[in-house]
């Protein structure tokens, strides 16, 4: 059976975790693609709410094989307290598997990058600090450590020294930071491979062998598709690709394995850290949809930054990624009301268009041209079915699939899963596998 990507289609926080609860149902394999413990996905359940940082939400779904992708990078620690967290609540990991290609996330690397983040002063990125950045620099430079190496404690030993040496003189030399023990930083990353060793596998070949039999595999995508270190809001951007095309790439997937991409998008935008937004609200409006939404970073307490739905950047998400179907959340946010707009094209220094440009001076003078609809003024939250949703809703859903330019097929009105409306077919919608 082919598989499903879920990506975020905006600066993420768009509630991916929800509908990837929703579907692992009826997934055999979920597979988390891309980033580390800097994203957030947050489920609620009648058992409570569960967050998650590296852990596919998948875990929950007693039958499905969860994988952390080789295009992941982890930090072994936090890995470890996230596991310990689930075991407490009750919740399996027996079915973790652990690739032996993603990379490890060193206790030099959060330090660094905050360092480098307070360096550029006013023109900070916003990043979580977790050091996913220089993790994946130091993978692209080829000298990072992978996580297979956890299994092999003398070469561990050998790698993590040379390593901690090497970017001693960064932090002492370059930003007259103190220098880190060698031999602290082993001690607790030898702790961290005792209890994670057990599940460190190639994952690609889990990932193919249950593809050649047949099963229902979900790809769930960290961060969002305008973050991409390629398509995003360069430099204003995450340091691995939360795309469709990247997806493949970090869960051992091929291209041709996927008939089914699931961007999911807010109803309106929201973005933390720096970097452009061209329907961002500074006024009573944003403050208004940002207390609604919750609007705060889930890894880092951070308010978001709010504004209306921006189609222009959802245009580009769908087409670049191939995006099949589209699920809108956090559409009772917008409830209260009484206008609501959406951005159709960019006014950039007097000339119009429908492109997200590539430099980021350029879009930071983009000025929104919106189209208008009547708010419904309706609670929403209650809606089951699309018989329930108002005749404005209906508008404001019809509006954004030709904005877009891919069909909505469900709907969030709420933080639980009963509270994902689905627009056709609820059994089309799950991708149901075979009976196993």
């Amino acid at each position: 059976m082919p598989a499903t990507i879920i990506m975020g289609g905006q600066w993420g926080d768009e509630g991916k975790g929800k509908l990837t609860d929703a579907l692992a149902g009826r997934a055999d394999l979920m597979i988390r693609a891309n980033g580390g413990s800097n994203a957030g996905h947050t489920v609620t359940t009648s058992a409570g709410v569960f967050k998650f940082h590296l852990v596919p939400s998948g875990i929950l779904n007693p039958d499905c094989v969860c994988v952390i992708g080789a295009g992941v990078v982890v930090d072994a620690p936090s890995l470890v307290g996230e596991l310990n967290g689930l075991l407490v609540r009750g919740i399996s990991i027996d079915r973790l598997v652990l690739s032996d290609r993603a990379h490890l996330v060193l206790p030099y690397h959060p330090i660094i990058d905050t360092l480098e983040e307070v360096a550029r002063e006013e023109d900070q990125i916003g990043t979580t600090r977790r050091g996913n950045g220089p993790a994946y620099a130091d993978k692209v430079s080829r000298r990072g450590i992978r996580v297979g190496d956890l299994r092999r404690p003398e070469t561990l030993r050998k790698v993590v020294g040379g390593a901690v040496a090497e970017h001693n003189e960064i932090l002492t030399r370059f930003y007259g930071a103190p220098a880190l023990d060698p031999a602290s930083v082993i001690d607790e990353l030898e702790q961290a491979a005792q209890f994670l060793r057990p599940f460190i596998q190639s994952s690609e070949t889990v990932a193919q062998d249950a593809m050649a039999e047949g099963k229902y595999a979900l790809i769930e995508c960290a961060q969002a598709a305008m973050l991409d270190i390629d398509y995003g809001t360069y430099p204003y951007v995450t340091s691995s690709s939360p795309t469709a095309a990247g997806a493949c790439q970090g869960a051992g997937i091929a291209p041709t394995q996927v008939d089914r991409v699931i961007a999911v998008f807010k109803a309106y935008t929201s973005r933390v850290g720096g970097g452009p937004m061209p329907t961002e609200l500074i006024d009573a409006t944003g403050d208004l949809i940002g207390e609604r939404g919750r609007e705060y970073g889930r890894s880092t307490g951070r308010p978001r930054r709010t504004g209306w739905f921006d189609g222009v950047a959802a245009r580009q998400a769908a087409r670049l990624n191939g995006v099949t179907e589209v699920n809108l959340s956090v559409l009772d946010v917008l409830d209260v009301m009484e206008e609501i707009k959406i951005c159709t094209a960019y006014d950039i220094d007097g000339e119009l268009t429908t492109a997200v440009p590539s430099a980021v001076d350029e879009y930071a003078r983009a000025q929104p041209v919106y189209e208008s609809i009547r708010g419904w003024k309706a609670d929403l939250t209650g809606a089951r079915s699309i018989s329930d949703l108002p005749d404005g809703a209906r508008e404001y859903i019809s509006t954004l699939e030709r904005v877009i330019g891919a069909p909505i097929t469900m709907v969030g009105v709420g933080p639980g899963r009963e509270q994902l409306v689905p627009l056709t077919d609820w059994a089309a919608i799950q991708h149901i596998a075979p009976t196993r």
